[in-house]
């Protein structure tokens, strides 16, 4: 039975209404999108549709999904708000913090040890402020909400960028910074620019090695990680019927990867049978009921150029396999060209590790493809070439697939079986050698492959594949291994063929689980006191940011000019800093380390005006802070691309950089920095980051910002030049308040 049926009957009992009242103010038929939207207003459905990539508008999510590393600044922040409990219906699980190295019963414990006043903080939290808690162990965050609380036509935020895998269940789910689930945790509306919608048709059924992560690994090569910024995007077609519901989680889950809002799916029998399989009948049931409802209406989907503002078509017959990377997760490659390509660009052909996991793939489905790879290698001796690593999605995909006999397959091949946590794919990977690995390949299932992002070492050039791709490559230990033309050779030196992968899409005896890590809150926890130790290096209590003074910022100097590619992990490295994640002023200590310095080349080296010589960022952003100053960060395009962590935008703020200037943000980010109080400003000419010097200073005049308004900065050069150029902002008047106050919380407060 769902956690949760009353809320679902309830988003049923009002969906049709509003969706036959939508089509009456749009004047048209609706895409499954529009109709999740418009059926989560935050009040009334207005006179006139609202504009795509225009009209900013209030929301009311169902749930909210934290996972430990953000929960612990979210709910620091909560506790600030003067709530007796949480609004929304809230989790918190338990995956970041668990470092892969040795196996799981080891590396849990070794977690438990050393996370564990992390643990009871976040435990005592959800108990307090009625907030269901998921043990460490019981799985990656995005994993347990598709088994447990996704629903079809639901709407849910949560606090990683990830949260968006849920749309495989026919959710709009979209990722926030922990500022905005705060907002919706104590009762207030969430606020979201109405999104643009791109429409993917699929065609087709997959087939051989072809799986559902190459369809988004090729979506990603067309649309690039910022094509789908400020979009949801929307698939469909008899394609997207034939995938099955895990399937399609994988889709959207790397939809985040093209920086897309969302990604989504209508109902259908897929999601029907995993529903079942996952003990919610009654959700199915409650689902069957209004179907027509949660998905998009038939006349979208026969005519889709008139109802997307862009319509990709794929056909999944066609589609091959895929290998993106490294560094980028939309740089796509069919495995039969990778070779070429790799000697072209001189990337080490020998593949040393292969990671098979990740909320992207490690459903029971994605490890029983895997293992059928396995199984072969297993069974005609073929000798592994690489490493092998496995991170079951849930205790419960876990379970059941070493009672199924999935996992002895993987050990067979010496594989380790990692907690059922994130672990690599966040940095938390204790690689044996990696500080000091000269250039290596490393292939793997997840998500994101940026530079230092699995082992720390910037000289790993890591793969996005297929879990069951992952698994060939692997034995093969060759990045330019093609199973479907290419031998391998048997420990006898018979060359032999893989056959194509198999698998389930469901469990034949169905799902298992002993214990699920499951703890639910008290019911009245207001007995519960919540102590952080004024000692602690890993838990800090929050101080209100200062208000604005009301006067224009006037000879605020340059911290960085960041160059190129800079995501949220440059600005605020995971990792071993995820041991800091709730205390604010060591964390700090990350701030913009592995941004590229524009004038040197160099990552944590930049000239502080103060002392005059040369530093690391966060050294000089504090004694600029010491000093009573601002600093400005400059850069370039889709700034803050990448994971929710709210962290990139509070430790500027923290450190006193008032203004982020650049030629384009990631969504994520840009509504961090609004909600700390900060300036997200932008270019209107992008080529004015060429005007920027070293030791500039910048005037910030402010009594120009308002909504729509186009604002005047003065770039103060050593010679006592100046170059005026004006930046955009999408800030309206009520983010604008957000600024006035020096935070959106310092608002809520002045508002309870």
């Amino acid at each position: 039975m769902a956690f949760d049926i009353n809320l679902i009957k309830k988003v049923y009992s009002t969906i049709g209404n509003r969706v036959k009242a939508a089509r009456e103010i749009t004047g048209k038929p609706l895409t499954l999108s529009e109709k999740i939207l418009y059926a989560h207003l935050w009040d009334n459905l207005p006179e006139n549709a609202f504009s795509r990539g225009k009209s900013y508008v209030d929301f009311a999510p169902d749930r909210i999904a934290c996972q430990d590393a953000t929960a612990q600044m979210a709910l620091l922040q909560f506790m600030q708000a003067g709530k007796k409990q949480v609004a929304v219906p809230t989790t918190v699980h338990c995956d970041h913090l668990i470092q892969a190295k040795v196996g799981a019963d080891v590396d849990l414990q070794n977690a438990l040890n050393t996370s564990n006043e992390v643990f009871n903080f976040l435990e005592s939290v959800s108990n307090k402020y009625g907030i269901g808690f998921w043990k460490p162990g019981a799985g990656i965050i995005h994993q347990v909400v598709l088994e447990n609380y996704a629903f079809p036509g639901g709407m849910m935020i949560g606090t990683d960028s990830h949260t968006v895998n849920a749309g495989g269940l026919g959710m709009v789910a979209i990722g926030v910074g922990g500022a905005d689930a705060v907002d919706v945790m104590a009762g207030m509306p969430w606020e979201l620019k109405f999104p643009k919608l791109i429409g993917v048709k699929l065609t087709g059924r997959l087939n051989g090695w072809t799986a559902p992560k190459d369809v988004i690994l090729k979506v990603a090569g067309i649309l690039t990680v910022k094509g789908g910024t400020g979009a949801i995007v929307e698939y469909f077609g008899e394609g997207a019927k034939s995938l099955s519901c895990t399937g399609k989680d994988t889709i959207c889950n790397m939809g985040a990867e093209i920086g897309a809002t969302t990604s989504t799916f209508g109902y259908d029998e897929s999601m029907e049978r995993y529903l079942r399989a996952t003990d919610r009948a009654d959700v199915a049931d409650a689902a069957n009921e209004v179907k027509e409802h949660l998905t998009g209406d038939a006349e979208v989907y026969a005519n889709p150029e008139q109802y997307f503002d862009e319509v990709i078509e794929i056909n999944l017959s066609e589609l091959r396999p895929h290998l993106n990377g490294p560094f980028t997760p939309d740089l796509a490659t069919p495995v039969g060209e990778l070779g070429e390509k790799a000697q072209e660009n001189d990337w080490p052909l020998d593949v040393e590790w292969g990671l098979i996991g990740s909320c992207t793939n490690s459903s029971y489905e994605d490890l029983s493809r895997a293992a059928s790879v396995a199984k072969q290698a297993v069974d005609l001796g073929i000798p592994m070439k690489a490493e092998l690593g496995i991170n079951p999605g849930s205790e419960q995909v876990r379970f059941t697939a070493e009672r199924d006999g999935l996992l002895n397959i993987f050990e067979d091949l010496n594989a380790k079986i990692f907690t059922n946590a994130c672990g690599p794919c966040i940095g938390q990977w204790e690689r044996a050698g990696a500080s000091d690995k000269p250039k290596n390949t490393i292939v793997h299932s997840f998500n994101r492959n940026f530079s230092k992002r699995a082992d720390g070492n910037p000289n790993t050039h890591a793969f996005v594949g297929s879990p069951e791709l992952v698994a060939a490559v692997t034995i093969s230990g060759r990045l330019d291994f093609n199973p479907i033309t290419d031998k391998l050779k048997t420990a006898s030196g018979e060359e032999v063929l893989l056959a194509e992968p198999t698998g389930f899409e469901l469990p034949p005896q169905g799902f298992d689980v002993e214990d699920n890590g499951y703890l639910a809150p008290m019911e009245d926890g207001s007995g519960i006191n919540v102590v952080v130790s004024p000692e602690s290096k890993r838990l800090q209590l929050l101080e209100p940011f200062a208000p604005w003074d009301g006067e224009n910022i006037t000879g605020a100097k340059l911290l960085i000019k960041a160059k190129g590619k800079c995501t949220t992990d440059h600005i605020s490295m995971a990792g071993p800093w995820l041991a800091y994640r709730g205390h604010l002023d060591n964390i700090s200590n990350n701030c913009l380390i592995g941004a590229i310095n524009a004038f040197n080349g160099k990552a944590d080296e930049v000239y502080n005006s103060i002392s005059g010589e040369y530093g690391s960022v966060p050294k000089t952003a504090r004694m600029i802070k010491a000093a009573g100053d601002y600093s400005v960060v400059i850069g370039e395009e889709n700034y803050g691309e990448g994971s929710s962590r709210e962290h990139a935008a509070m430790e500027p703020r923290h450190l006193a950089v008032r203004a982020v200037i650049v030629k384009s943000f990631a969504r994520i980010h840009e509504t961090n920095l609004k909600k700390q109080g900060m300036l997200g400003l932008t270019f209107a000419n992008p080529s004015d980051y060429d005007l920027v010097q070293e030791k500039d200073t910048f005037d910030i005049a402010l009594d120009e910002f308002k909504p729509g308004a186009t604002m005047t900065v003065a770039i103060n050069h050593e010679d006592g030049s100046s170059d005026s150029i004006h930046v955009n902002h999408t800030y309206n008047e009520q983010q604008i308040e957000w600024f006035r106050a020096g935070s959106a919380l310092n608002l809520i407060k002045q508002q309870s």
